[in-house]
């Protein structure tokens, strides 16, 4: 498990899969906000790629958060898109509704940061979110991500076209947010 201060990012257990898919993918605007493509439903038991961890895809890592105190269960973490040539990945992210706004996503970026960077031996993180996503880019400014464009009505979010932005944080910028991650069990 790494751990930052709140949070621990660990392998995603069967058992969460009902949780994220209830409280995040079956919620269409969370899903619709967040995916690049529609929402739709999944069948009870599906084996949804966004849930169920595929181990042979070296271009996707996927981490269940949870709280260091208690091992509860807040969400979901990504490192995709990675690419071992140029050495960049880009961050995803999603905390169930109960647990947003408690600052578990500045940890979560973090940690994210800290094994792309020292684990993976990345150059480059990326983040895209949408222009009205405050707590995502605040998490990621708070972690030296730097505003690098905006891309103008480039989201199609229930109805209507959004813009994203895109940050980026270069490992000779990053600055870990405290010390070193503890990799223990």
């Amino acid at each position: 498990m790494l751990k930052g201060k709140t949070v621990g990012l660990r392998g995603r257990h069967e058992d969460d899969i009902p949780i994220l898919r209830a409280e995040l993918y079956d919620d269409v605007v969370y899903s619709s906000r967040s995916e690049s493509r529609p929402w739709r439903p999944i069948t009870p038991g599906a084996k949804d790629p966004r849930l169920v961890v595929d181990d042979t895809d070296q271009g996707h890592v996927t981490f269940s958060v949870v709280e260091l105190t208690g091992g509860t269960l807040v969400g979901s973490a990504t490192l995709w898109g990675i690419d071992n040539h140029h050495r960049s990945a880009h961050i995803g992210l999603g905390l169930l509704p109960s647990c947003r706004g408690k600052g578990y996503g500045t940890d979560v970026v973090a940690v994210l940061c800290h094994y792309g960077f020292v684990v993976r031996g990345l150059q480059r993180l990326q983040i895209e979110t949408l222009s009205d996503n405050a707590a995502m880019l605040r998490s990621a400014e708070r972690n030296g991500f730097v505003r690098e464009g905006v891309l103008r009505s480039s989201a199609w979010v229930l109805g209507e076209f959004m813009d994203e932005v895109l940050l980026g944080l270069l490992v000779h910028d990053w600055k870990p947010r405290y010390g070193r991650v503890d990799h223990r069990r």
